[in-house]
């Protein structure tokens, strides 16, 4: 694609699959942010109708062959399929040498995601990952929480990702027992979060259980990040679905003072009285004690990632490295023998 601005071109997207991701999320931000889908991947006859009325003109196909060979159709390709085809087409469309999306994870564990790395660079395609809670009001903010120092030195930090959904969806995410569960769904979120405020991880403990499905509902992390002097921040993250008092969302210890959000995206929580308190235009607070303070909310938010991505196809930067995906997925490995073994391990 040649270099051309984005006042002057639209970026274009090809989007394999058209479910709860591709349309409830990816497309979706891609329109906030003023990108357009131009060509879908989709067989159920009712997402193939659900992408034309949203998507005049859009063209069909039955599969990710047939997009590739439409070429003309787009700029960038957004792969939105289920966890356990991401390497897959993945190899597809580096071999087409389209720019694409990779939707988190990037693949099934740390060695198939090197490769998906390795098979892109191979082919010289450039590509960048779905990492878009790094766009969260509540990241941005804690990010520029830690920036100001007022803390003091950190030392903990926790996140919450639970909700109270005791009868399981029904959906390859839950059932599937190669790409689904919890620890790929939510895991490489909670984990990019982490390293990405508190830098690489030293060691991990884990525990994972399957309370309701197949695969697990209740994960349990907690990651010891590197530091000076063997001093670095512990981590400890949560993704369950079996939670019936959710929260608080994120608190984050220093030894001046404290970061709390308490509760996430309107979901329910018994924690939301907090929030009834908290004036508009804030995100958490600090405090000390029962001292508490309400933060101002950073700008931003999830389009940004899309935003980004508009700028690299005309020659900016990567929006997410792939590297540091496949960090996380080396981390969550580790996560899954930990809990295997009950120990402690180092990355």
């Amino acid at each position: 694609m040649s270099a051309r601005s984005t006042q002057e071109h639209v970026a274009r997207v090809g989007l394999v699959g058209y479910g709860g991701a591709g349309r409830g999320i990816h497309a979706r931000l891609a329109r906030e942010a003023g990108l357009r889908v131009t060509a879908v991947v989709a067989r159920d006859p009712g997402r193939r109708t659900q992408a034309e009325q949203d998507w005049p003109g859009v063209h069909l196909h039955d599969d990710l062959s047939g997009l590739l060979a439409d070429r003309g159709a787009y700029d960038v390709v957004v792969i939105a399929s289920p966890s356990g085809l991401h390497a897959e087409h993945a190899a597809q469309v580096s071999a087409a040498g389209v720019p694409f999306v990779l939707d988190k994870p990037i693949a099934l564990d740390g060695t198939q995601a090197a490769e998906v790395v390795a098979v892109a660079a191979a082919a010289g395609t450039p590509f960048t990952v779905f990492q878009n809670r790094r766009w969260d009001p509540e990241q941005l903010t804690l990010e520029a929480v830690l920036a100001s120092g007022e803390l003091g030195e950190v030392h903990t930090f926790e996140r919450r990702w639970e909700r109270w959904r005791p009868v399981p969806q029904q959906r390859w995410k839950e059932n599937d027992p190669v790409g689904g569960g919890l620890l790929l769904d939510l895991g490489p979120h909670l984990v990019d979060s982490a390293t990405r405020l508190f830098g690489p991880v030293r060691s991990v403990y884990a525990e994972l259980r399957a309370l309701t499905t197949p695969t697990e509902d209740d994960v349990f992390l907690t990651l010891h990040h590197e530091g000076r002097q063997g001093r670095g921040v512990v981590s400890r993250l949560w993704a369950a679905s079996v939670v019936g008092a959710p929260g608080p969302r994120t608190r984050v210890l220093g030894t001046a003072g404290a970061y709390v959000v308490t509760t996430f995206e309107n979901d329910d929580s018994p924690f939301e009285v907090f929030d009834d308190a908290a004036p508009e235009g804030t995100e958490g607070w600090i405090t000390r004690g029962r001292e508490r303070t309400p933060v101002p909310r950073a700008p931003g938010g999830h389009a940004d990632f899309y935003r980004a991505v508009g700028a690299w196809l005309t020659g900016g930067p990567v929006p997410v490295d792939p590297a540091d995906s496949v960090r996380t997925a080396h981390v969550l490995d580790v996560a899954r023998e930990s809990a295997r073994s009950g120990r402690r391990l180092d990355v």
